[in-house]
């Protein structure tokens, strides 16, 4: 039985093993090449194994950028500090800790998640949900936040929760990080200062 059970771990190691030479694979191929098809050929062969093993572990190619994303969004990025933020009692430095741990995030693999973000727009099926399924956790977080800081009574009067959810979603959007880290060249903390300082006199008294 001892043996059995040893054998059994050895074989859910391996293929542990395989299924993250395979997400290894396809992140690199993005950060190398961000502007081109992400080929399943292509990935097996840099993960060394068989075409129809990357079928068979993750089911479709979209069932493939779900397991990137996920792998990319919570462990590669270090989510975990935008989870901290949420944390905070303070609903004001939720906001300032929660705006700069998702730059630090997006700037920490910047070129894939720009290509899956660009390629979720040109192939919807098979990326377009692994984005979508992001971008509503981030909704739902932005929404929390509006209302904390409406609870805490850091709005301005005249902001609804509902304005508020729709400028934090703006200002915490890939789409703001990047135009001002790539388009404009700010520095990592000169980005986070910039959309921090904006919500705040947009939105808190």
């Amino acid at each position: 039985m001892a043996t059995r059970k040893y054998e059994q771990r050895l074989r859910a190691d391996a293929a542990e093993q395989t299924r993250k030479r395979i997400l290894e694979a396809v992140y690199e191929q993005l950060r190398r090449a961000p502007s081109e098809p992400v080929s399943v050929e292509q990935v097996a062969r840099m993960a060394e194994v068989a075409r129809s093993t990357v079928y068979l572990i993750f089911g479709s190619r979209a069932g493939l950028f779900d397991a990137l994303s996920t792998d990319l969004w919570w462990h590669r990025a270090g989510f975990q500090q935008v989870v901290d933020a949420v944390a905070h009692p303070d609903a004001r430095e939720h906001l300032r800790e929660g705006i700069a741990a998702g730059v630090r995030v997006f700037a920490a693999h910047r070129d894939v998640f720009r290509a899956l973000f660009s390629m979720a727009q040109l192939d919807s099926d098979a990326v377009g949900g692994a984005i979508a399924k992001i971008e509503e956790d981030r909704a739902g977080g932005m929404a929390h936040l509006a209302r904390r800081l409406a609870e805490q009574e850091v709005l301005r009067p005249d902001v609804t929760v509902g304005e508020a959810a729709d400028v934090l979603w703006l200002l915490a959007s890939f789409d703001s990080f990047d135009q001002l880290y790539t388009a404009r060249k700010l520095a990592v903390d000169d980005v986070a200062r910039t959309l921090i300082t904006t919500a705040e006199r947009t939105l808190c008294r």
